[in-house]
This record gives structure tokens, sequence and C-alpha cells, in this order.
């Protein structure tokens, strides 16, 4: 049995041009100075809010108690996924990720393949996901030059509740109107290909080698699994959605795992609670950490929304 046990992490702001002065009403934060524009609820930096190693970074915690923490996703050497919420007020840039093969050419240990879960999109949300068939490399570099790339991208429609895959290669953008929950494999490489004419730097030659015509990017549809449902199972990473009345949540939801499990409470509140620790509450846009080999008892306090990530084996 391990010696870790589960405990709820602080959500840490990140400033972002195309972000929000006001996160009300899905966080109590205000700010005059940079916008911000994502909520990290699994980064590094991180902070534990329960339990014995309350006031420690995520990142220290790993590097201290990496296997019994991390189970099987161990041998990824950091914690295997990056969770935030992103709060877009207007275009993001458009980007792409390289894969693991081409990151790891270029001496880094992976790729970046990522998920978007609407938590809510207004009317007219939308995300940009793939090149329009046919278009040529020469097409899109004029395009960036003469600022016009937006007609060369496919434009998807985002509703409350889809779920989008944003496979490695995928050249991509997000507009404004959604917040979405984002799962990533934790790597911060990220070519910009395209910015709107704002002056930033644009990464041409890396986001054209990366970019592949070809790939399984698009909207998810959920899967009826007995007592919950599967958003999304791919390469890197699983996530489920559990939706529960008042009183103790089905078993399954607190059962052990090989490797690392995040619970993201989506709505409501509920209570984590085992053997050996202190009972602690996980409230709306709140993530908790439950360690490799830990089982822990889930109760809601009305009708709830549980979001269960994982890292799958790779």
């Amino acid at each position: 049995m391990s010696t870790m046990i589960p405990f709820r992490l602080a959500p840490y702001f990140r400033t972002r041009p195309w972000g929000f002065h006001d996160l009300r009403p899905w966080f109590d934060y205000q700010t005059s100075g940079e916008p911000i524009g994502e909520v990290w609820l699994t980064g590094e930096m991180c902070i534990v809010e329960t339990g014995p190693h309350a006031g420690h970074s995520l990142k220290a915690i790993t590097a201290e108690h990496k296997q019994e923490l991390l189970g099987e996703a161990a041998a990824a050497g950091e914690f295997p996924l990056l969770v935030k919420m992103l709060f877009p007020r207007e275009k993001l840039s458009v980007q792409v990720h390289p894969d693991d093969a081409l990151a790891q050419q270029h001496g880094f240990p992976r790729g970046k393949t990522e998920c978007w879960y609407a938590l809510d999109a207004a009317a007219g949300a939308k995300v940009a996901l793939g090149l329009v068939e046919g278009t040529t490399p020469e097409q899109v570099k004029a395009a960036i030059a003469d600022e016009t790339l937006e007609k060369y991208l496919q434009w998807l429609p985002v509703a409350a509740g889809d779920m989008i895959y944003v496979d490695a290669g995928t050249v991509h953008a997000i507009g404004p109107g959604a917040v979405l929950l984002e799962t990533q494999q934790t790597s911060d490489l990220t070519y910009r290909m395209y910015d709107y004419g704002r002056g930033r730097e644009l990464h041409v030659e890396k986001s054209m080698q990366a970019t592949r015509v070809q790939t399984r990017a698009g909207k998810v549809q959920p899967v009826a699994e007995g007592d919950h449902s599967v958003l999304i199972r791919e390469h890197y990473f699983a996530m489920e959605q559990w939706r529960l009345a008042a009183g103790e949540a089905p078993a399954g939801l607190g059962a052990a795992s090989r490797s690392v499990q995040m619970v993201f409470c989506r709505a409501g509140a509920v209570t984590l609670a085992g053997e050996g620790w202190e009972p602690f509450d996980l409230k709306s846009n709140q993530l908790a950490v439950i360690p490799a080999g830990v089982a822990s008892k889930v109760t809601s306090d009305g009708a709830s929304e549980i979001i269960r990530i994982a890292p799958c084996a790779v």
C-alpha cells in the first residue's frame, strides 16, 4: 500500500494576452494587470492544499515520491499530464505541436497531443482543426505572409459537452466564446504558425515540418460504460464523466489504479475520504490527485458531475 495519500491542488493562474481580467463565476479571481487566459490545475507550480504535503509544489512532491505517486506512469519522469482550463476572449494563434518522434529528433522527451472538453460555449464559438483539404504548403506560406491563413482553416462549431481530440501534427486554433478543459501530454512544444498580424514571433519552418496533412483529430462522441461515460480514451489519456446524485458515489469512481489519477469537479461538490487520511472537499472547478494504488470513497453533497482523468500506458 502506498504511503502517499490523495490531495487537492490549488490552481495556478497564467497570464495570456487573449484572456480575461475577471474569471468569475468560474473562479473568484480578478486582476488589473495582464489578463488571465489559462488556469493550470496540475502544473508543476501548483501547490498542494491538503494533507501532509500541504504547501509543497506538485513538482517537488513528484520528484520526491515519483514511484509512489505516479505508479506505472513514473516512466515519464515527471507528472504525466497537464490539465488546465482555457478562457479565450480573443482568437488564439494558429499552432502546431510536434509528435513524439519529431520532438525526440530535436532533443525533447516527447511531443504534445491534447484534447479539449467544452465546459461551456456561447453561440458562435468555434475552433479550427486542420487545413482545408487540398491546401498546399506553398499556399500556407503565402497565406501566412499576406495574413489570410484563416481561409484555409477548417473551423468547427463548439457546444458545451463537446470533446475534441487534437492529434499532434494538427494545425489548430481556438476562437473566443468557449471555456475548455484541456488535457495534454506534459510538454510545452508549441510552434506558432500564424497570429493574425499581432506581431508576435512565428515558427513557420518548424510548424511546417510538424504539420501532418491527415491526423485523427476531431470531435469524439461519449461512450456509455456502466454507471459512467467515457469521454475519450486515447494513446496518452483517458477521461470519464460521472454524474452523481446525493450520497455515496459508485465504488468504481474511487477504485485504485496502477497509475496516478486526477478527479476534477465539474459541478456541485463532493467529499473524498479513505483509510488513513483526513477527508477533504472538492468543489466546482477544483482538482484532486489520487496516487497510484490508492482507493477513495467519494460522497456527493447533491447533484454533482465529476471528470476522472488518467494517463494511458504508452
